[in-house]
């Protein structure tokens, strides 16, 4: 049932609040970095970011890096209400809006919280489809000069909801991952061409290391440069994302990295999950 008064949505989001962190608390986090400073936790890390993941791990990070000086993208939807709070609970901005649909007033938002601070974006979100990015990132990326950092997270066995993003719920006391790129560079004024090259490159990247994080997740394995991640506001964030930071490497570049042939790949369809 669709909850509508302002009085039932800050009660829910009071609770959903206190029930995610302590849920979450439970479970062993360990993330593998590209670049460690992208992390805006971490005393090297400079400039701003976009932060893109998939829809359906969205407590990871919202448990992980609140008071970061990240402004979260939901859509208008009422469906978003409760979300919303719980993410300004959580220590996030939020904008409420769509690149693209009535976005003129949104980008300017968005550039404007993208001077002082990161940005991040589930890019199949609010309705999907699954795992299909939008070419909403890549235009603000390519738009307001920011390397967008693709954030592939998996469970051990989650509890999936019958949702379209078969949103993921991991179970307490289980393991959690993540597998994190370096900042990708979206050059500046692209085209139509151009951004759909990008949206299916990155599309390919994020899926590559989602399915990495699941693998690791399920079977448990060390991984030597892995890192143990709890739940930290950062001490640098608001000052250093200010700062020039580097511009971030070609998404060729990190494709061939994590092991991904370079070829543009735009007309690819994910099979139905």
């Amino acid at each position: 049932m669709k909850i509508g008064s302002p009085l039932a949505i800050g009660a829910t989001s009071l609770v959903a609040t206190a029930a995610i962190r302590r849920w979450m608390a439970t479970l062993d986090c360990r993330v593998e970095f590209g670049d460690p400073a992208v992390d805006p936790v971490h005393p090297d890390y400079r400039g701003a970011k976009i932060y893109v993941f998939w829809h359906e791990n969205i407590l990871l990070p919202l448990c992980l890096r609140g008071h970061s000086n990240i402004s979260m993208l939901l859509s208008r939807h009422g469906d978003a209400d409760i979300l919303d709070r719980v993410a300004r609970m959580m220590g996030f901005g939020v904008v409420r809006g769509s690149t693209f649909n009535g976005g003129s007033v949104v980008l300017r938002q968005l550039a404007d919280r993208a001077a002082e601070g990161n940005l991040t974006i589930t890019p199949d979100g609010p309705r999907g489809p699954r795992r299909r990015l939008a070419p909403g990132c890549v235009f603000l990326a390519s738009t307001l000069g920011i390397p967008i950092v693709a954030m592939g997270l998996g469970y051990d066995r989650p509890y999936r909801f019958g949702t379209w993003d078969r949103f993921a719920l991991p179970r307490p006391f289980t393991r959690a991952r993540g597998v994190v790129s370096r900042a990708i560079a979206v050059p500046a004024d692209l085209d139509r061409e151009g951004i759909e090259t990008h949206r299916a490159g990155i599309e390919r990247l994020l899926t590559h290391l989602s399915d990495d994080a699941e693998a690791w997740a399920m079977s448990g394995q060390r991984r030597p440069e892995a890192r143990i991640v709890r739940p930290r506001a950062s001490r640098v964030a608001r000052r250093a994302a200010r700062l020039p930071g580097p511009p971030g490497v070609p998404l060729d570049a990190e494709l061939h990295r994590v092991g991904i042939d370079a070829a543009p790949d735009c007309g690819h369809e994910r099979p139905a999950a």
